[in-house]
């Protein structure tokens, strides 16, 4: 099945539901999204571009990625989403690497494209020819296409080297939104969608389910986050939902007690992306109230892996909730969760091993990397690389990305353990904890602290605050206090910048 054919059900249902929007603006409502898409999906056929095509979007925020997106789509071509944040000429690599025969960019980035070089087509999305190709003649019905056959395919950030394609096909998308409904939020035709992160990952990935049931799509004039904007957005439209980075919750969340504010009409906040620290998400409940689901995925199993619902979240009388709150919840219902033994088999609960994940979200493999996908699919498990433990209930806790562990002296040491016990402490604004090589214990424990605004933390101070938390062993044996931390386009710390910084 083609996902697309959600929207033209919604269109057909609702014609006149407002669907896309700038700012407070509409736009299209869902006849006129329907319109544009299948207009663009005929120009795409009439340039021999069909199914098994790929299309490549290197775009800003703007309602027109959508249609692009979907005329892609009603087309049988597959999109290949490409952060607007990358150099040009990393997103050229994507373009080549993906065979992709056209690309949809914004201004900007169109003309930077073709300064780069690319080998296929770059039409602008806000030119004439996206203008002509939208008030075209449109194809009756999305072309039709099979479960398995590629629909997103999605390049990981390529923090170790080149960036991998992930195969996301339709069967993969169905069974991420159906799960979406059965384990984080239900959605309502009254609600709006706020794309404030990037829409070629999680944020633009949760298109699908809002399509579905008819919900607005709303595009920030800012183009990206600006927490004041997301706070005058969810209180013009009411009933908003927000896809966002923990570091995004954080800053909102400094905005709005700043400023007074709880949020009105913000409904829900869907969390991932990055470690998520007890003290930030305890501080923005205590503001906003219950409005937080965190959910926990992968390029290769997209958003799709476990939830922590909204309830969990808010919980504070259940003995255990604080462990519960710093986990990443539990299975979402379309897949199967464990923990590896290392020899082939399941850890019990309460053991730390790699995470594996199993069901129809699972990508069946890399573009074109048949080496990468024989690695991480093993006997029909992804091998995630990061170390979790289940317990007796199923919540899953992540300890860390397996390579960023620590083995000091024999001793695992998990750093996302230290990270937090130093967020605890009210002069550290953020921490990253790596290993460094010691001829003695192997590895030692050495972290990087940028210091709150106005705070004057000092090494013996935070050495203190960790020995009365956490074991000796696992306290950092050196600290670097710098302004900021090394982050990749999607906000994520490069500790190998750090272990790079440490071996310069």
């Amino acid at each position: 099945m083609n996902i697309s054919i959600w929207l033209m059900r919604t269109a057909q249902a609702a014609p006149r539901r407002p669907a896309l929007f700038a700012g407070t603006r509409e736009v299209l409502d869902y006849g006129g999204f329907h319109a544009a898409a299948a207009s663009v999906a005929a120009a795409l056929q009439r340039r021999g571009i069909g199914p098994g095509d790929r299309v490549a979007l290197f775009a800003k925020n703007v309602p027109e990625y959508l249609i692009a997106q979907y005329g892609a789509w009603y087309a049988g071509a597959a999109v290949v989403p490409v952060n607007a944040k990358l150099h040009p000429r990393e997103a050229a690599w994507i373009l080549r690497d993906s065979g992709a025969k056209l690309a949809f960019a914004t201004p900007a980035l169109a003309e930077a494209l073709a300064r780069a070089g690319v080998d296929c087509p770059v039409e602008d999305l806000a030119g004439e020819g996206f203008a002509s190709m939208r008030a075209g003649p449109g194809v009756a019905a999305p072309a039709p296409r099979a479960p398995g056959d590629l629909a997103w395919l999605f390049y990981t950030s390529g923090t170790t080297g080149r960036p991998k394609g992930v195969i996301i096909t339709h069967r993969m998308l169905v069974a991420m939104s159906l799960s979406y409904f059965a384990d984080v939020d239900e959605v309502r035709a009254e609600d709006a969608a706020l794309y404030a992160a990037p829409l070629s990952h999680a944020a633009g990935i949760y298109n699908m389910m809002h399509v579905l049931k008819g919900a607005r799509h709303v595009f920030p004039l800012s183009g990206g986050f600006d927490p004041a904007e997301i706070l005058d957005l969810a209180e013009g439209l009411g009933s908003v939902h927000l896809f966002a980075a923990p570091t995004m919750v954080q800053r909102l969340t400094r905005e709005a007690r700043a400023a007074g504010r709880r949020g009105e009409g913000l409904r829900t906040v869907v969390y991932a992306g990055g470690p998520m620290y007890n003290a930030d998400i305890i501080e923005a409940v205590a503001w906003f109230g219950p409005r937080f689901v965190q959910i926990y995925g992968q390029g290769e199993c997209p958003m799709a892996i476990t939830a922590l619902s909204r309830q969990d979240v808010a919980e504070r009388a259940h003995p255990r909730w604080r462990e519960r709150l710093g986990s990443v919840g539990r299975a979402q219902s379309a897949v199967e969760v464990a923990i590896s033994d290392g020899a082939g088999g399941f850890a019990p609960p309460g053991q730390a091993g790699e995470v594996m994940v199993r069901g129809d979200p699972v990508m069946p493999g890399y573009w074109n990397n048949p080496k990468a996908t024989a690695k991480t699919l093993v006997n029909g498990w992804l091998m995630t690389g990061d170390i979790g433990v289940l317990d007796e209930d199923g919540y899953l806790t992540l300890k860390d990305r397996s390579k960023d562990l620590i083995i000091s002296g024999g001793a695992n040491i998990y750093p996302r353990e230290v990270e937090e016990v130093l967020l605890a402490h009210p002069g550290v604004a953020e921490a990253a904890v790596v290993g460094r090589p010691h001829p003695e214990w192997g590895e030692e424990v050495v972290a990087f602290v940028v210091r709150a605004p106005g705070a004057e933390a000092s090494e013996a101070e935070l050495e203190a605050h960790c020995l009365e938390r956490i074991a000796r062993f696992k306290r950092p044996r050196a600290w670097f206090f710098i302004e900021e931390l090394p982050k990749n386009n999607y906000g994520k710390v490069l500790k190998t910048a750090l272990r790079a910084r440490l071996s310069g």
